[in-house]
């Protein structure tokens, strides 16, 4: 049976490590390009201005906007 030290340096931990690291930093970018989405729409700024700046589609930034009328 392989030890801790001996797992991290298998292939399959090294991939499966770039790959969770990988989703993360997806993630995390989904999460910021959300938010900066929102500052736009509460400054009033078009819909269609702000699907092509933070390349969302504009079916998102309605969702957005809508989020924000119901809170």
């Amino acid at each position: 049976m392989l030890g801790l030290s001996e797992l991290k340096q298998t292939r399959v931990y090294q991939e499966a490590l770039e790959e969770g690291k990988a989703e993360g930093k997806a993630e995390g970018e989904a999460e910021a390009t959300r938010k900066f989405a929102l500052k736009l729409l509460r400054t009033g700024m078009n819909l269609q201005q702000i699907a092509e700046v933070t390349e969302l589609s504009l079916e998102q930034i309605q969702a957005l906007q809508k989020e924000i009328q119901e809170s």
